[in-house]
């Protein structure tokens, strides 16, 4: 049963990965992955909420563990495709749209984690 529960949670992810994408795309363009950066930075957010909630707290079942961090924000994020996507902005001439990518990936994941759980631990 817990393979199931991951199996959904991931397809819930992939869709919901898509769809940010396919929002982004028209509007910034395809010169900069905001659609990745968008997942990861919100991914990372919402991992910060469940762990707090369901590993800290125990305010959510143990199981949806298994639903939200790992099959649904494990198929959102994509730490696979912000590395493809930095290797095209570099390999595309954009070495300091690649860096800056790189930089603002990793420092807004860890503050959107960090403010999550210094967030939901004050409620």
């Amino acid at each position: 049963m817990q393979w199931l529960v991951v199996a959904f949670g991931g397809a819930l992810g992939a869709m919901g990965r898509f769809a940010v994408n396919a929002a982004l795309v028209p509007v910034f363009g395809s010169k900069f992955p905001m659609g990745t950066l968008a997942v990861n930075v919100v991914g990372s957010t919402l991992i910060g909420l469940c762990y707090v909630l369901i590993i800290e707290r125990g305010v959510l079942p143990a199981e949806f563990r298994n639903l939200l961090m790992i099959g649904f924000l494990g198929a959102f994020t994509t730490f696979s495709a912000f590395s493809l996507d930095t290797l095209a902005l570099w390999q595309n001439g954009q070495p300091i749209l690649a860096v800056a990518y790189v930089i603002l990936s990793v420092v807004l994941c860890l503050m959107g984690t960090l403010g999550a759980i210094f967030l939901t631990r004050l409620f």
